[in-house]
C-alpha cells in the first residue's frame, strides 16, 4: 500500500492580516476560577473518547464495484482483522450502495440487536448506516470523498494496543482568545483534500478573527452546524513541537458574533497517530505564522500505512 502523502506549506504571511471589515475584540473575558479543571475535565473526555473510536481503528478497505468475500483468512477478497472470523460474508458494491450478507452462522450485531439476514450498510446518497460488530470488532462503511471504504474497528489489535498515549502542553490561559466571526456575503461548498487524495466537502461561512502574540490573525473555520466552528490550522510549531500536517479545534459562535478560541483544547487529528484515518488538510490561509504551544504536542513517532 502506498504511504501517506506529506503535503507542504508555505505561510508567506497569508494568516497575518492587517485589521479590516470589523474590529477584534480587545480581551478575552478572564476564564472560570476553576479553568484549569475544566480544561484537563475536557481532555479527560477527549482521550476517552478518540481510545474508543479512532485508536482503535485497525484497517481501512477501499471497496470497489462488484462482490467481495471479507475476512481474516489470507485468500479473502477484503483481508480484515485478525480478531475476526477467516471469513465474515461478502460485501457487495453497486452503484454508490453496499449490501452486506453475512456468513452462515456467525454472530453479528447491530445497535446490540442480532443481525439474522442480509442488510445494506450504505444506500447511495444516504450516509452510513449503524456500524456492525462481530465479537468486539466493529466495522462500518466510511466515505473519503467520492470513494468508499471499509473501517475496522479492533480494540484488541495492534495499533490499538501500541498507542503512545496523548501528550499536552501544560494549560495556559494567554492562548484562550477571544475572536469576530467576520462572515461572508454567501455561505458555500468547499471541496478540501484529505491525507488520501480525496476531496471531502465542507461549509465555509466566514472567517475568525482574533489577537495572538500581539498579532492579529484570522482562521477560517468550517461550519459542521448552525453556530459550531470547526478549525483546521498549522502553526509555526507544526513539524517540531506539534504534529506536522495539522491540529484541530472547535469552537461555538455567540450571539454578540464573537468566538472563543481556547489553543488549550487544540488537538490532533487521528491520522498523527493512524494511518488508516482520512484527515482533512488546511486551507492555505489557515497556517499561522506563529507558534502556538497549547493543546497537544506530537506524537512522538511518524506513523505509515504498511508497504
Amino acid at each position: 500500500m502506498r504511504s501517506l502523502v506529506k503535503y507542504a506549506f508555505v505561510a508567506s504571511g497569508a494568516a497575518l492580516v492587517v485589521r479590516c471589515g470589523g474590529d477584534v475584540p480587545r480581551g478575552t473575558p478572564a476564564p472560570p476560577d476553576d479553568y484549569l479543571v475544566q480544561v484537563q475535565a475536557w481532555r479527560d473526555q477527549h482521550e476517552a473518547d478518540y481510545r474508543r473510536d479512532w485508536v482503535s481503528i485497525a484497517g481501512l478497505h477501499f471497496l470497489s464495484p462488484g462482490a467481495h468475500t471479507a475476512g481474516s483468512d489470507a485468500a479473502s477478497d477484503i483481508r480484515l482483522s485478525a480478531g475476526l472470523p477467516p471469513t465474515i460474508g461478502r460485501l457487495t458494491v453497486a452503484d454508490g450502495t453496499v449490501r452486506y450478507d453475512p456468513a452462515p452462522g456467525l454472530a453479528v450485531t447491530r445497535d446490540g440487536r442480532p443481525v439474522t439476514g442480509p442488510l445494506v450498510l450504505k444506500e447511495a446518497g444516504s450516509p452510513a448506516a449503524e456500524e456492525i460488530r462481530i465479537d468486539e470488532v466493529r466495522l462500518v462503511v466510511h466515505s473519503s470523498g467520492e470513494r468508499l471504504a471499509l473501517r475496522v474497528r479492533d480494540p484488541n489489535g495492534p495499533l490499538a494496543t501500541g498507542f503512545l498515549g496523548f501528550t499536552w502542553f501544560p494549560t495556559d490561559p494567554a492562548y484562550r482568545v477571544t475572536g469576530r466571526f467576520m462572515s461572508d456575503p454567501e455561505p458555500r461548498e468547499a471541496a478540501v483534500p484529505n491525507t488520501f487524495g480525496d476531496q471531502d466537502t465542507y461549509t465555509i461561512e466566514g472567517v475568525v478573527e482574533f489577537e495572538l502574540h500581539g498579532q492579529t490573525l484570522r482562521l477560517r473555520p468550517f461550519t459542521t452546524r448552525p453556530t459550531r466552528f470547526f478549525f483546521v490550522f498549522r502553526d509555526a510549531s507544526s513539524g517540531e513541537e506539534t504534529y506536522e500536517t495539522a491540529r484541530f479545534l472547535y469552537s461555538d459562535l455567540r450571539d454578540d458574533g464573537t468566538t472563543v478560541l481556547d489553543f488549550n483544547e487544540a488537538y490532533n487529528p487521528p491520522c498523527a497517530f493512524n494511518p488508516y484515518t482520512t484527515c482533512p488538510i488546511p486551507l492555505r490561509e489557515n497556517v499561522l505564522p506563529v507558534k502556538i504551544l497549547a493543546g497537544e504536542r506530537a506524537y512522538p513517532v511518524e506513523v505509515k500505512l504498511p508497504e
